[in-house]
């Protein structure tokens, strides 16, 4: 079993802090590389450890296991390391049991399918604003966590793959959705190449066409008004114009989207307004969004492809959503 210890969720950006590492029937290990606080153990280069750890990665004879091994393949992918062969995941495994689980946490599987509860994060860095980076962690207590978490994910590979096998999903488990998670690692790694010249031209042209909606929404109504307002909106459409109420809320009219589209067919200014909402959000979540996403080392948009994102089985991503 192995597991990374990094400084961030974001693989592409995450520098290794030390390597769990468990050996059916053994003890778990931690291996630190690059814990930094006042007094900490001298440690192993991280080069070193690596080039230990290398033939061991990349030979397809040994099996690894591990929980959600898509994020180290690509933080490994930085130092151009690329595991062989993923015997197992159970991150994926109880995706395949139960798609439509709440959690596919270490944490969550530990508890309800070994009865085992684990040391969690907070525990050993804080929440919040207090929130400590695993690197400034002390060695001993990094070394309990990360060890934990390397014998859950061994113990997990034992029993998932049991309950898969008993209920005949092993070829979709086996042929499927462990081939993926080598694909998705790749496809993260290599990042969207977006154009970010051109990105700022449409920019541009969605800031004028913003600003020609609310000049017609203003002739409409006689009046300045502020399209980004549901108060405003509200006392608008339904108090000014006299459109009918469709639904309300605890803190007045609603003027959502489905609300918008059923008075549209009496009234030009819903038109108007969704066509705002429209303009804003591909500017705000998108057209501006990206290129403050690029990462600087790669020149490109690293988003992460969630193979346990929804129950249907499709795709979904984060940070961004594409």
């Amino acid at each position: 079993s192995f597991d990374l210890e990094t400084t961030s969720l974001e693989p592409t950006r995450a520098e290794i802090v030390g390597v769990a590492l468990a050996i059916d029937g053994e003890a778990a290990a931690y291996v630190p590389v690059a814990h930094h606080y006042l007094g900490v153990p001298k440690q192993l280069p991280l080069a070193q450890v690596l080039e230990l750890l290398e033939p061991v990665l990349t030979d397809p004879s040994i099996q690894l296991v591990g929980q959600n091994l898509k994020y180290d393949m690509v933080v490994l992918g930085r130092y151009s390391i690329s595991i062989a062969s993923v015997a197992d995941d159970s991150m994926v495994a109880a995706y395949v049991l139960d798609p439509g689980r709440l959690s596919f946490s270490l944490d969550t599987l530990s508890r309800e399918l070994l009865d085992h509860d684990t040391i969690k994060y907070s525990d050993i860095a804080g929440t919040g604003k207090i929130q400590k980076r695993f690197d400034e962690s002390t060695v001993d207590v990094a070394s309990e966590y990360a060890a934990e978490d390397a014998d859950v994910a061994m113990r997990l590979a034992t029993v998932l793959p049991q309950q898969i096998d008993s209920l005949g999903m092993t070829s979709l488990y086996r042929e499927i959705e462990l081939p993926l998670v080598a694909v998705l690692a790749a496809m993260e790694s290599r990042g969207v190449l977006i154009d970010v010249e051109q990105l700022g031209v449409i920019s541009g042209e969605i800031t004028q066409r913003i600003r020609k909606v609310e000049e017609t929404a203003q002739a409409m109504v006689g009046e300045q008004v502020n399209l980004g307002s549901p108060k405003q909106l509200g006392h608008l459409l339904f108090e000014k114009l006299g459109l009918p109420v469709v639904k309300k809320t605890k803190t007045g009219y609603s003027t959502d989207q489905e609300v918008l589209e059923t008075l549209a067919r009496e009234h030009e200014l819903p038109k108007v307004i969704l066509e705002h909402r429209m303009l804003t959000k591909l500017k705000s979540t998108y057209v501006d969004a990206l290129p403050k996403m690029v990462n600087p080392d790669t020149g490109r948009v690293h988003t992460s492809f969630n193979q346990t994102g929804t129950a249907t089985g499709r795709l979904s991503s984060s940070d961004p959503n594409l």
